[in-house]
């Protein structure tokens, strides 16, 4: 008799926690620009000899700038999703599929983690 393995979470389940360092900002237009601190000896060595700035700054699109706050290590990703839903409608759709992809972009660059 084969052993099943249970099936892995599924991606949208994540709930996603934003990294406490970042600073963020909304702007006039409602966009959101995440404040993004170059820390390490590789951004040292680079801020000195190729005048790359101690601070770089993220701006985010109009859905993003919807998300991010809405980010608060309670929601999944469905959850958001629906109230993403709600705001922008049927301009939002393939919803759940430009949620995960927007999500495994922020988890790639340590702006949030899943739990």
């Amino acid at each position: 008799m084969r052993k099943v393995k249970k099936s892995a979470k599924n991606y949208l389940e994540n709930i996603p926690v934003a990294r406490a360092d970042i600073n963020w900002s909304k702007g006039d237009d409602d966009k959101v620009t995440l404040e993004i601190e170059n820390k390490g000896v590789f951004n040292r060595i680079a801020q000195k000899l190729f005048k790359k700035p101690k601070i770089s700054y993220i701006h985010l699109d109009e859905m993003g700038s919807f998300v991010w706050p809405v980010i608060d290590g309670e929601r999944n990703i469905v959850e958001i999703g629906k109230l993403v839903d709600e705001h922008f409608g049927e301009t939002a759709h393939p919803l759940y599929e430009r949620l995960a992809k927007f999500f495994q972009i922020l988890e790639s660059y340590g702006f949030v983690s899943m739990k």
